[in-house]
C-alpha cells in the first residue's frame, strides 16, 4: 500500500522554543471520540516534551466541533480574567512588616508570583469532522474554521487549527496516529502542540516589538 505523503506532519521550526512559561489551553469535541482521544494525547505530549508545566495546561471539551469558536473565545476571555484577579491579590495579600522583621514567616511575594494564574498564551482547537451523507459536513467545516479565525484575530490570541476534515473514518484515524490498513499514519495533535509553543513564543516577542 502507497504511503499517503499528505499525513506527514510539520517539521521541526525554525528554532526550539522553550514553552516552560506558556499556559495553554486544548479544547476539543467529543465526537468521533477514539479518534479525538488520541490527537489531545499527542497534543499533551508534545506540550510537555516543550517544557510546558503540567498545570499550564487546561484541557476542556464541547459537544462538536460548531462549539469550538465559542468555547475557545470564553477561555481566552476567562484567562484573561484571571489573570487581572491574581496580579493585585500579590500586593494586597503582602505582609509589610514581613519585608524588616526576618522572623516573620510570610511567604515570599516571588513564591506567590509563581502561583499566579496567566492568561493563555495560545488554545488548540480540536475536533474531528468526518463526511456523510448529507450537506451536515460542509456546514460545519466552513462555520467552525471561519468561527475559529475570528476568534484569534479578535482577541489577539494564536488559535491552533486542530480540526480534521476528513472524507473517510480511514483517513481521520491515520491523521491521530491509530490508522488500520497496514499504516499507523502521524498523530497531528503533535503538530498542533508545537504549532501552540512557537505561535505563543513569536507572538509574544511580536507583541513587545522584538521584530
Amino acid at each position: 500500500m502507497a504511503e499517503d505523503k499528505t499525513i506527514k506532519g510539520l517539521g521541526a521550526p525554525p528554532k526550539a522554543h522553550d514553552g516552560s512559561a506558556f499556559r495553554i489551553a486544548i479544547v476539543h469535541a467529543r465526537w468521533n471520540d477514539d479518534v479525538i482521544k488520541a490527537l489531545v494525547q499527542g497534543a499533551v505530549d508534545k506540550l510537555k516534551a516543550l517544557g510546558v508545566k503540567d498545570e499550564n495546561i487546561v484541557i476542556k471539551t464541547v459537544p462538536g466541533s460548531y462549539e469550538l469558536p465559542f468555547a475557545c473565545k470564553k477561555l481566552i476571555e476567562g484567562g484573561k480574567a484571571q489573570a487581572a484577579k491574581a496580579e493585585p491579590s500579590l500586593i494586597s495579600t503582602t505582609n509589610l512588616l514581613s519585608l524588616v522583621d526576618d522572623e516573620r514567616s510570610a511567604t515570599p511575594v516571588g513564591d506567590k508570583a509563581k502561583t499566579a494564574t496567566r492568561e493563555f498564551d495560545a488554545v488548540i482547537a480540536i475536533g474531528v469532522l468526518i463526511k456523510g451523507s448529507t450537506m451536515h459536513f460542509e456546514y460545519i467545516c466552513d462555520a467552525t474554521t471561519h468561527g475559529l479565525m475570528r476568534v484569534q484575530l479578535d482577541t489577539g490570541t494564536p488559535v491552533v487549527f486542530g480540526v480534521l476534515t476528513a472524507l473517510t473514518d480511514d483517513q481521520a484515524l491515520e491523521r491521530a496516529g491509530i490508522g488500520r490498513k497496514g499504516t499507523k499514519g502521524h498523530n497531528h495533535g503533535e503538530d498542533w502542540g508545537l504549532a501552540a509553543v512557537e505561535l505563543a513564543a513569536e507572538a509574544a516577542q511580536w507583541g513587545q516589538g522584538n521584530i
